[in-house]
């Protein structure tokens, strides 16, 4: 069970995370910046677990693989939206943050509700309004990065070598 929080369309990379911090190298520091321009509070708020609920087009803008690190080191622990971009995306499942897309998912939630997620199934409750909603699932290989905290551990799993 984790605490939702709401962001709408159009959520870019440098609303995630402002260009002037990529020079902090831990997903901590970066953390303590994060959403800074859209909720300057946001990273004092939210607590670790907690899920990002968003529109369409969450992560659009550049390709700075930054942004779901500092969200990780915020403590987020999924974000669910409409839609993402799709360098964002990816960067996300490399970088270990669950990201599921479920259509419709911004107006079944407000900001505080409560959630739970199932990542192999694609469901999607909200435990506040008691509703269940069909997100997409991710794929068998998607989840094993996932499970291993990201590519990189995923492959030195695989490999046995250090990468």
């Amino acid at each position: 069970m984790a605490r939702v929080w709401i962001f709408g369309d159009d959520v870019s990379t440098d609303d995630i995370i402002a260009g002037r911090y990529l020079v902090s190298r831990t997903p901590e520091e970066l953390g303590k910046h994060v959403m800074e321009n859209l909720d300057p509070e946001f990273a004092s708020k939210v607590g670790k677990g907690d899920v990002i609920v968003a529109g369409k087009n969450f992560g659009c803008g550049s390709s700075r693989e930054q942004a779901p690190v500092a969200l990780k080191g915020a403590g987020i622990g999924a974000i669910i939206a409409e839609s993402f971009a799709r360098i964002f995306y990816r960067n996300s499942v490399n970088q270990g943050l669950p990201v599921l897309i479920c259509k419709g998912v911004r107006s079944r939630f407000r900001e505080g509700d409560e959630v739970e997620y199932d990542l192999e199934r694609g469901i999607v409750k909200n435990l506040t309004s008691g509703e269940e909603i069909q997100a997409e699932p991710l794929p068998a290989f998607i989840i094993s990065i996932l499970r291993a905290g990201g590519l990189i551990p995923y492959l030195k799993s695989k490999s046995g070598q250090r990468l």
